[in-house]
């Protein structure tokens, strides 16, 4: 069996920061490329040969955006986390049989907004504009064209008979349309939700659902 590995990056960077910690630009690469080729894998035997990973991102945001709360331009390009981003990317590309697909950042219509649980307390009264922080606030910008570069893949894999499996590391159910002409034409489609609660109604598009490290389930984060 042949097996084509479809990774949404942002879905994955913050999954993986939450559940199992920061780490340098350099480790989280290896532990998403070792990660990956442990789906290739069932209780110690290969299983499948790897035919390509495809990794799905947009390159961090360069401008400066004004801050409500502290009343001043962030430049993200001379932030931590551009710095790491980019390191990120680029280790990825050294990596064998990785795919580097980039969207790009609607930055232009980047802004910070409150967060969801601060924006119901302050509805709620039970918190006030004084009580407000900087943590309260976040940086909200969208991707363009990710989604799509990943639909696309999916479709050109599926109907040149490249691989015989695909499985696609994501959270999100805009999947759907993709998956179900997947498996129209004969692939095996596993999801790799990393833990992440889906929809019921999902299991109906896909053909597994498979996490491959506990790490990420947030059962064992509380034991």
């Amino acid at each position: 069996m042949k097996t084509a590995i479809l990774v949404d990056g942002g879905f994955y960077r913050r999954r993986a920061q939450n559940m199992i910690g920061e780490l340098t630009a350099e480790q989280r690469a290896q532990e998403l490329s070792n990660y990956c080729h442990r789906h290739l894998h069932h209780h110690g035997h290969r299983v499948s040969d790897l035919y390509r990973i495809f990794y799905y991102d947009c390159l961090p945001m360069e401008k400066k955006v004004y801050h409500p709360f502290l009343h001043k331009q962030i430049d993200y390009s001379k932030t931590e986390l551009y710095r790491w981003s980019y390191a990120f990317i680029e280790e990825l590309k050294k990596k064998r049989k990785f795919a580097v697909r980039l969207g790009k950042l609607a930055d232009e219509q980047a802004h910070f907004a409150l967060r969801q649980d601060v924006l119901k307390k302050l509805c709620n009264k039970t918190k006030t504009l004084d009580d407000l922080c900087e943590q309260d606030f976040f940086i909200k910008v969208d991707q363009k064209g990710v989604d799509m570069k990943i639909g696309l893949d999916i479709a050109s894999l599926a109907y040149k008979k490249q691989v015989d499996q695909i499985i696609l590391i994501s959270g999100d159910s805009d999947f759907v349309p993709a998956a179900k002409l997947a498996r129209r034409e004969g692939i095996d489609f596993i999801l790799d939700p990393l833990f992440n609660p889906i929809k019921p109604d999902l299991f109906e598009h896909i053909d597994g659902l498979r996490t491959c490290d506990s790490r990420f389930n947030p059962q064992n984060k509380r034991m």
